[in-house]
């Protein structure tokens, strides 16, 4: 694939590969896309939780009670 830029976005993507420390210019387009791609994954993620119906509260309570779960599933012989 070739991608053709006009000088001023050729200079910038140069002055980012020099100054962040990617070997090319392939590097850094490439991680500005995965950067995209998680973007819209957690744009997705926030939608469907936005759209869905409400869940019990995430109080102290809740947090306590995770956090015991937790250590009751590191102790030697627990069952998961």
């Amino acid at each position: 694939m070739n991608i053709s830029l006009p000088e001023t976005l050729k200079t910038f993507v140069d002055e980012q590969v020099s100054q962040r420390g990617y070997g090319t210019s392939s590097e850094y387009v490439r991680e500005l896309i995965r950067k995209d791609q998680d973007r819209m994954r957690l744009r997705e993620l926030l939608l469907a939780g936005a759209s869905s119906s409400p869940g019990a509260p995430s109080d102290a309570t809740y947090f306590e009670g995770l956090r015991h779960r937790v250590r009751q599933s590191a102790k030697p012989g627990a069952k998961g």
